[in-house]
């Protein structure tokens, strides 16, 4: 080993630390599909908050870069190394170290896995309710990409549901950031800062997460409508309802028939509908009362058929899990058809119908196609493109994430910037904007030793 992986070893010792060939290949990428993988130089596998503090000072004084991976499920490319870097991992640090029941919170070490959350705070009757479309993923991992998925609607996203952190600094010192408390007015967020900085501030190494009561029942509704405007323009009204839906997504009839023959499922859909239907909702509602979820799920396909839809299809339980499992996973299914790219665009959620007729207009016109679905609820958009051509392809990513912005919006709404928008951003960002994220970016990580190339990405 050389000088600096001596270094290494010695904070969290030989067999916790691999170098070039011995490391392997899966640690070069994580999910993103246009992202070339690349080994890194190190992996560590460090087991204290100390020793990832030890690892960055380390680092910095040899200025090598430093990737933070979890579970590496995220799609921006955000977890691929650098060929001379090091891969801190966190697959020693996944303990669930409290569920603090008076509080309603949990103190986790950032490799945890959601399911393994899960498992634990279902034996208290709570929940950690951010599920972004893969249980593998870690809590870490949420904190780095700010996640969301389909109970945004309800719960929020990441930041909302993280009340303190435990992080490490590229100058070895360690900071906790808020607490066990649901408000503070006590100098900086850093707490909210580091949340989705993709680990290029800091590097989370414990995490306190909000808890939800878990509600005993629930019910799933399923819509399908002749266009994709239709269905999102009674969006709104079922918000504005006071139902509280914990998911209300879009997808439309290319995507449904994709991920039901993907799992083998059957929603007892007429085939004179699905012949006809452009696009369907998927409402989600939930409660601690049984009669009182009747009367509400009454009132919701009130609001559906009102709004325009061909019918509306309570789903049983079995159907209901598999069709929300199967939407969470939908990326798998994309994969496996061949999809060339996956954006996660967000606009405001009255922009939706608009955001999806220019964003098919801008594929017919490089002759691609794009098909989707998407958080209907908080206006973020998924979608699929195929177009094979890469000069074609970011010329049509380009426009896309212009629309987006003109409306409103942004470039990602939960997979995050990572390696592969960073030009994007760079392109369509305010300047002044782009400049000041480089000045906190130096505040932090004076060395830029802190996962190199993506946002914000050096100047040239």
């Amino acid at each position: 080993m050389d000088n600096v992986a001596e270094r290494f070893a010695d904070i969290v010792g030989r067999t916790n630390l691999l170098v070039g060939e011995m490391i392997p290949e899966d640690y070069a990428h994580d999910e993103a599909l246009t992202a070339v993988p690349q080994p890194p130089a190190y992996l560590a596998r460090p087991g204290t908050a100390e020793e990832v503090a030890a690892l960055l000072l380390c680092a910095s004084e040899h200025s090598v870069p430093v990737t933070a991976r979890g579970s590496a499920t995220g799609l921006s490319g955000a977890a691929r190394p650098c060929p001379d870097g090091l891969v801190i991992s966190f697959e020693r640090m996944n303990a669930v170290l409290e569920i603090d029941t008076d509080n309603h919170v949990a103190v986790v070490q950032p490799g945890v896995t959601l399911s393994d959350l899960d498992e634990q705070t279902a034996a208290a009757g709570l929940s950690y309710t951010v599920y972004p479309g893969e249980l593998s993923a870690t809590v870490g991992g949420n904190v780095g990409t700010n996640a969301g998925g389909m109970r945004a609607v309800k719960y929020g996203v990441t930041r909302h549901n993280v009340l303190g952190l435990q992080a490490a600094l590229p100058s070895g010192e360690l900071i906790r950031t808020g607490g066990r408390i649901s408000k503070i007015s006590s100098g900086y967020d850093l707490t909210q800062l580091i949340i989705g900085s993709e680990g290029s501030l800091a590097i989370a190494t414990e995490v306190i997460v909000k808890l939800h009561p878990r509600l005993p029942y629930g019910a799933t509704v399923l819509a399908p409508f002749g266009t994709v405007e239709e269905g999102l323009r009674v969006v709104p009204k079922i918000i504005a309802s006071g139902l509280g839906p914990h998911i209300v997504e879009y997808i439309d009839d290319r995507t449904l028939a994709a991920i039901s023959d993907f799992i083998k499922l059957d929603l007892g859909i007429p085939e004179t509908v699905r012949d006809t239907a452009a696009a369907y909702l998927m409402v989600a509602l939930e409660s601690r009362d049984k009669e009182r979820l009747e009367a509400d799920v009454e009132e919701l396909a009130g609001l559906i058929l009102d709004g325009g839809a061909m019918d509306g299809y309570v789903l049983d339980g079995a159907a209901a899990r598999m069709l929300v499992e199967a939407r969470e996973k939908s990326f798998w299914t994309a994969k496996a058809v061949g999809v060339d790219d996956i954006i996660d665009v967000v606009v405001p959620r009255n922009e939706m119908p608009r955001f999806l007729r220019r964003t098919q207009d801008l594929a017919l016109a490089v002759g691609a196609t794009v098909v989707g679905c998407g958080h209907a609820g908080d206006g973020n958009v998924h979608l699929g493109l195929f177009c094979p051509d890469a000069g074609k392809r970011k010329q049509l990513l380009t426009e896309i994430f212009a629309v987006g912005m003109e409306l409103g919006g942004a470039i990602s709404g939960e997979h995050g910037i990572g390696k592969t928008r960073s030009e994007y951003y760079l392109e369509l960002e305010d300047p002044a904007k782009i400049a000041l994220l480089r000045r906190i970016k130096a505040s932090f990580d004076p060395a830029g030793i802190l996962n190199p190339g993506i946002l914000p990405a050096d100047e040239g």
